[in-house]
């Protein structure tokens, strides 16, 4: 199983942080990822600063022959050609593409300045991936330390703030 976090939290010359998302998710099948399940949208505070545009965030289950490496070349070149720019750590973005977890693996890949960690370093703090994630994999557990899906939002410091799941209607109004 490999998971994958997509989020937007600015607006792209494709659209809003909605129609960045599922064009995520259309660049992700053009690129030899199948996509098996797709979680509801989430809106979110920013992290980590709360006055930044809100998240819309999704969690997303796929299969790939591509390896860590390649996929992750991948969903670099998926987030340019959204429009990404990275000027600072976790400033505002038109895609953030993580990868959650690739098949229970532990990973750390170089790309020049970014140095990544599979399972993602932060997943077990971050309610916008974990809610998300248990709703296409409820039976989830950290790949690390087997720590249940239900294990990790019962410890959240900050269960429920700042995230919403939204509905079609609350999709439908944001589009429009």
């Amino acid at each position: 199983m490999i998971f994958l976090g997509i989020g937007s939290n600015l607006s792209s010359s494709f659209g809003n942080k909605i129609d960045n998302v599922n064009l995520s998710i259309s660049l992700l099948k053009k690129n030899k990822i199948k996509v098996l399940k797709v979680s509801s949208f989430y809106q979110s505070v920013a992290f980590p600063n709360k006055n930044d545009p809100k998240f819309i965030n999704i969690v997303v289950e796929v299969k790939t022959l591509l390896g860590p490496k390649d996929l992750m070349t991948t969903l670099l070149k998926i987030e340019e050609k959204l429009g990404r720019k990275r000027f600072k750590k976790n400033a505002p973005r038109t895609c953030d593409i993580d990868i959650i977890d690739y098949k229970r693996e532990k990973i750390n890949l170089d790309f020049g300045n970014l140095q990544l960690q599979i399972p993602h370093k932060s997943l077990a703090d971050r309610n916008f991936v974990l809610y998300p994630l248990k709703e296409i994999c409820p039976n989830w557990s950290h790949p690390l330390n087997n720590f249940s899906i239900d294990f990790l939002i019962n410890n959240l410091k900050n269960k429920n703030y700042g995230i919403t799941k939204l509905s079609q209607s609350d999709i439908n109004f944001y589009v429009e």
